[in-house]
């Protein structure tokens, strides 16, 4: 990390012209993750591929944080962080110059921390670090089409953010965001709340997400815009609860989320089409170790069941198994190289809707021309 320390250079301009103002004390820090690597992947539309990809582990970003000490255990607090592709420079998140974060707030000791802007919601702060795709292992990790946001696919426009101190080990919050239209305060709005709890070698979380007409083209400039949710539906909610355990080396991992979407149409984390269910329900179970063999390097892995129930007149019921293994090794504290693979594997009825019913490995370039898919991955990750 590179802080820039700017308290006095106000101060000093202020004493050249006769000033006696005494300012406060602020920090303005650098930060970024450069993530690179090389997939293949067995079967995309029934060929082999080769392909560089970037931000897999973590999302490559860089970022601005800072906050103004006010006194009293007070600052006033910013962030403002983009995500890019290093493989052609382009700007993530649909483009947005600041699309990973955008906030402006206040953090207080006692009474907790208010931010307003683009943010994150509950899902990802309170569940999806028990998680392996929102902990250690990334990207390749997440759960189908990632239909909970555990691995973050969308951010929270319009945003007001409230997060607790930590209380014993307890610690609460919750996110609104607001549809920002005149006459449609409903259309295209988010509400999260969420807690955990820590306690010696055992964490627990759980949250709550609903979305209403998340990514409406009716509404552009709301909560979750086009080209950013996971899903366009007329309404998304999102129940999730994790626990972890550290034994030793070792952490334990279990995390269950549901999802149910009313009147789906499409997805940008689905290939192909998803038909016009009147509703799409996913459950999700998940099991992940990582085990910490040194301080340089450690495996982990998870095993993952998903099952869903897509209803379009009839019922169909669908499930996805995976498992996923990495190993990270540490070059330097801010340098380390990985490998990672995953093998998926779709059961179930077939529903007619081709986004649907033939694996999809999150990351992968495209989905599989079967019910089955493969992917391996070798990647270079460097902070600064």
């Amino acid at each position: 990390m590179k802080s820039l320390w700017i308290a006095g250079v106000v101060a000093g301009f202020g004493a050249g012209v006769g000033s006696g103002v005494v300012h406060a004390q602020s920090n303005v820090t650098i930060y970024g993750v450069i993530d690179e690597g090389f997939n293949y992947t067995n079967n995309v539309n029934g060929a082999s591929n080769y392909e560089f990809q970037s931000g897999f582990v973590q999302g490559s970003r860089f970022g601005l944080r800072g906050f103004e000490d006010l006194g009293g255990g007070t600052q006033a607090i910013f962030r403002l962080e983009n995500g890019f592709n290093i493989n052609n420079g382009k700007l993530g998140q649909g483009g947005r110059m600041f699309g990973r974060s955008a906030y402006v707030g206040v953090l207080d000791n006692k009474f907790g921390t208010l931010t307003l802007g683009r943010q994150y919601d509950s899902m990802v702060d309170f569940v999806g670090p028990l998680t392996a795709n929102g902990n250690w292992a990334g990207y390749l990790f997440s759960h189908p089409f990632d239909n909970d946001n555990t691995d973050n696919s969308f951010r929270v426009n319009n945003a007001v953010k409230y997060q607790s101190p930590d209380i014993a080990g307890f610690q609460f919050g919750g996110l609104y965001g607001a549809s920002n239209q005149a006459g449609g305060f409903a259309n295209n709005r988010v509400t999260s709340v969420g807690a955990s709890y820590t306690n010696g070698s055992l964490s627990f979380g759980a949250a709550y997400m609903n979305v209403d007409n998340p990514a409406s083209a009716a509404n552009t400039g709301g909560a979750v815009s086009g080209g950013d949710g996971s899903f366009v539906a007329e309404r998304q909610r999102i129940f999730g609860a994790g626990v972890n355990y550290v034994y030793g080396p070792a952490t334990f991992g279990f995390a269950y989320t549901n999802t149910n979407l009313s009147r789906p149409t499409a997805s940008l984390y689905v290939s192909g089409s998803i038909g016009m269910p009147s509703s799409l329900k996913f459950n999700n179970f998940e099991l992940n170790v990582k085990y910490q063999i040194s301080p340089m390097l450690f495996l982990g892995g998870m095993l993952l069941h998903t099952d869903a129930t897509y209803t379009a007149g009839k019922q169909s019921h669908l499930g996805w198994n995976e498992v996923a293994l990495m190993v990270d090794y540490n070059l330097s504290k801010r340098t380390d190289v990985y490998v990672q693979g995953a093998y998926q594997r779709v059961s179930g009825d077939t529903t007619g809707a081709p986004g649907l019913d033939n694996a999809y490995i999150p990351g992968a370039n495209d989905s599989s021309s079967n019910r089955s898919q493969s992917l391996v991955r070798i990647g270079l990750r460097h902070k600064f």
